[in-house]
Order: structure tokens, then sequence, then C-alpha cells
């Protein structure tokens, strides 16, 4: 379980750099990088929890190996957080507030939208039939 966990973390972690590397924010503005990572794990959680608990069946190491190991490491509570209160420290509290508002709601949002998808979008057979 240990395993499937880290090698998780050691998958999620460079796609959550490779993906703020991607999208340029600089000081004091809006953090879209960090709100673009944690609002896509949220979505992807949603569905693949629905799936998995829903669709397939049960797997020892699947979940830890995604959800915890691999959108554990890829979404960022803590940055958030920091994110949050610098912007608010430096004399953005607009922003900060904005940015702490919208990230719980986008947040909230793509979870139930990832369950929407994993529990309405069919899924073709095996033997390729839909």
């Amino acid at each position: 379980m240990l395993l499937a966990v880290a090698v998780g973390a050691a998958l999620g972690a460079p796609a959550r750099y490779g993906l703020t590397q991607a999208i340029h924010v600089s000081g004091g503005s809006f953090p879209w990088a960090t709100f673009v990572t944690n609002v896509s794990g949220s979505f992807v959680l949603g569905m693949f929890m629905a799936l998995i608990l829903e669709r397939f069946p049960p797997t020892r190491y699947l979940r830890p190996f995604v959800a915890t190991g691999f959108l554990g490491a890829y979404t960022t509570y803590s940055t958030f957080a920091v994110e949050s209160d610098l912007l608010v420290k430096q004399g953005h509290a607009a922003i900060g507030v904005a940015y702490s508002v919208a990230s719980l709601a986008a947040g909230f949002a793509a979870v139930w939208a990832g369950i929407w998808v994993a529990r309405n979008v069919t899924l073709p057979h095996r033997g390729g039939t839909s």
C-alpha cells in the first residue's frame, strides 16, 4: 500500500510542477497556477472515486495510488493557504479573499462535476461496443 502511494506521489508532484511552470503568474495577482491545479485535481478525484466505487470492482492499490498518491501530490492545499495569506499580508486582500472563495467554490463544483461525469457518461464495454 505504501509503495502504491509513493509511486502515485512520485508521478503527481512532477505533474503539478509541470502545470505550474506552464501557467505564468506575477506577484500580487490571482494565483492561476495553483487554482487550475487544485480545481482540475478536484474534478479528477470526483470522477475517479465515483468510477472506482460505483462502476468497477474494488482493488486494494488503485485508490491509494491515484487518490492519495497522485492526486494528493498533484493538488496542494498548503500552497493555496500560503498564497491566500501572502496576498492579504501584501496588501491585496480583495484578491486573496476572491482567490479563497473561488478556490473553494470551484473545487466543490469540480468534484460534483467529476462525479456527474462518472455516473452519466457511458463507457464502452469490453469487446468494443457501447
